[in-house]
């Protein structure tokens, strides 16, 4: 099993100022079932969140509502005062219960929310704040009106976007400037193709999440299967691999609630697919998404 820290996979800075290491930490794992209340087991999470400085792991991504509050809460408790981390959180959906996830961009909650994570979090400013969902039913620029007023009120240091197109990216563009964007987007999912060439293009940190999903590739013989052997890897680290030679913007926040799985996606770092075998799992990924 190919082990690793978080350096191997690069560095890339967030609005062009804030250096990480490019493979981060998705921290929504860590609350409960249906992303509701707290942990089965604390303890494990707390030990899961205290191993990534010693992985060398920088930068963390969250959100208010994964609990709600408990991860933001979790990481606080692990790892405050955060020295050399980029902790990432987002606002713009709410919870009523596991699994229901309910959009609300109106500008006055948003504000509210980016208050409500400074406190969470025991910050004076949050480094990257992303609009968790542009809502529908809230008037786009007033959303992003909303994201400007932290801005230049110095509440948030930079801001992001989750789950946009191209189209919407330019719009946020002329509000104010857009560090990141973090959209669905592995080996089996290439829906966000021409989002992740325009985040390239623009110098975006691109955040894909669900990163280690791969369809039907992560079956038995399958050619991922086969890469991961030759490279005596895991499949989910050859899934995350190719994720990172995908685009030097790349940054991928697996998550887990489990050491080892966490070693597991660190190690990926330190895999170097070889030109053939990148070209060869892009080919696979888009013929799975085109079916």
């Amino acid at each position: 099993m190919t082990t690793a820290h978080a350096p191997c996979s690069g560095t890339f800075k967030v609005g062009g100022e804030i250096l990480v290491n490019r493979l981060g930490f998705g921290a929504m794992r860590i609350t409960g079932p249906g992303i509701w209340g707290p942990p089965r087991d604390k303890a494990t999470a707390l030990e899961v969140l205290r191993m990534l400085p010693d992985l060398e792991v920088n930068f963390i991504d969250t959100a208010d509502s994964y609990g709600p509050d408990v991860s933001e809460e979790l990481i606080r408790e692990a790892l405050h005062p955060y020295s050399g981390l980029l902790i990432a959180t987002k606002a713009g959906l709410t919870r009523s219960g596991p699994d229901q996830w309910t959009q609300n961009g109106r500008p006055d909650y948003l504000i509210a929310q980016a208050h409500k994570s400074l406190k969470k979090l025991g910050v004076d400013q949050i480094g990257l704040w992303q609009l968790h969902r542009i809502d529908p039913k809230v008037p786009r620029d007033e959303q992003f009106g909303a994201v400007k007023k932290l801005l230049d009120d110095g509440v948030i240091r930079f801001a992001g976007l989750s789950e946009v197109s191209v189209e919407e990216i330019e719009a946020a563009r002329k509000v104010f400037p857009v560090a990141t964007v973090q959209n669905l987007y592995n080996l089996g999912n290439r829906a966000s193709e021409q989002v992740v060439d325009y985040c390239e293009r623009h110098n975006i940190g691109f955040i894909p999440w669900y990163p280690l999903a791969a369809g039907d590739l992560a079956r038995d013989g399958s050619l991922l299967d086969q890469v991961a052997a030759k490279h005596d890897a895991s499949r989910s680290q050859i899934a995350l691999a190719w994720i990172l030679r995908r685009s030097p913007v790349m940054l991928p926040i697996p998550g887990t609630a489990d050491p080892k799985h966490l070693e597991e996606n660190v190690g990926a770092a330190g895999i170097h697919l070889s030109s053939h075998d990148f070209d060869d799992l892009n080919r696979a990924g888009q013929g799975l998404h085109a079916a």
